[in-house]
């Protein structure tokens, strides 16, 4: 039997943040078999980790429909799972070896630590022309990443307010559509949404893996490299980012909601 377990990652609590399904694997299985349990359990993403020679990680993320390229929510659930069940000492790092290259997570005392790739969007790629439309709203600025388009809205309400339709999304090129503006709200530096239907998901609750993207664009934007983040999805979640340069720290808590094992 294979350990399954459901984490609400960027939650201090359950049912909040983004749920991520973990399944701990000790042999090779096939991708199709992967698809198909992600299929099946139907998340925004289900990750599978599996025990590497010398004491990482592989880990891999798929959503209902296909296999991603970096994902920040199951990094930090799979990491909050591994430190949960025993299988390595909290006081010890996590490394993960995936498709975006290695992963590192760190239990810190103000929640877990993933030091991830950073994904800046470049301000001058040109943004497609019907993109204000499908989203209803007046587009203040736009950059492109590697994964990503980037909109950044007037405000706060702005974002909240977005109806975007999926199908005129879907057919944009790349991953998704990362909508952002500067906070309204006490305490917070700005806010985002993000919309992949393309992937399989309307509207992801909370996405680290736009954070690093986001951590880039605000920094430069407020000048400073420590910021924090709320997703305003209708789950919601909070992430704090560092920018450094080439990598981009995110910082959340996860919280287990069920544990299980797989008879398939």
């Amino acid at each position: 039997m294979r350990p399954l377990f459901l984490v609400d990652a960027f939650a201090a609590a359950p049912f909040e943040g983004n749920p991520a399904a973990i399944c701990l694997l000790e042999e090779e299985v096939s991708a199709a078999w992967m698809q198909a349990l992600a299929a099946e359990l139907n998340q925004s993403e289900t990750a599978f980790v599996r025990r590497q020679p010398g004491g990482c990680f592989s880990l891999r993320w798929f959503t209902p429909t296909v296999e991603e390229e970096l994902c920040g929510h199951a990094t930090l659930a799979a990491a909050h799972v591994l430190w949960e069940a025993g299988v390595v000492p909290r006081e010890r790092d996590v490394h993960f070896d995936t498709r975006s290259g290695s992963l590192a997570a760190h239990a810190g005392e103000e929640g877990i630590e993933l030091d991830f790739p950073t994904e800046p969007a470049a301000a001058t790629g040109e943004m497609p022309a019907d993109l204000p439309d499908m989203l209803g709203a007046r587009v203040v600025a736009y950059g492109r990443s590697r994964l990503d388009h980037l909109v950044q809205l007037e405000t706060e309400s702005d974002v909240a307010a977005l109806a975007p339709d999926p199908r005129r999304l879907a057919g944009l090129p790349g991953r998704g559509v990362i909508v952002t503006a500067r906070a309204e709200r006490p305490g917070f530096d700005f806010v985002s949404r993000f919309f992949a239907p393309s992937e399989g998901i309307p509207e992801d609750p909370v996405t680290g893996s736009a954070h690093c993207t986001l951590a880039p664009w605000w920094s430069e934007h407020l000048g400073r490299q420590d910021l924090l983040a709320r997703q305003l999805s209708r789950r919601g979640g909070t992430v704090r980012v560092r920018h450094w340069g080439t990598r981009t720290i995110l910082i959340g808590r996860a919280v287990t909601v069920m544990r299980g094992s797989l008879t398939a």
